[in-house]
């Protein structure tokens, strides 16, 4: 899929879930406390949006 988001961690520790395409990055979300909070957000814009699937950076 050439679309995706990506939860990654920033530079605060906070979790930030990025929307990206053919790897640039479109967008992101405000950071985050938990992952589960990331992951709430993406749902959010699924909604809203085309679907796509959801990556987590190691």
């Amino acid at each position: 899929m050439a679309h995706y988001f990506e939860i990654k961690k920033n530079k605060k520790g906070e979790f930030v879930a990025y929307f990206k395409y053919n790897s640039e990055t479109i967008f992101w979300t405000e950071g985050y406390s938990s992952k589960a909070s990331a992951k709430n957000a993406i749902e959010s814009i699924k909604k809203n949006g085309p679907p796509a699937e959801t990556r987590e950076a190691e």
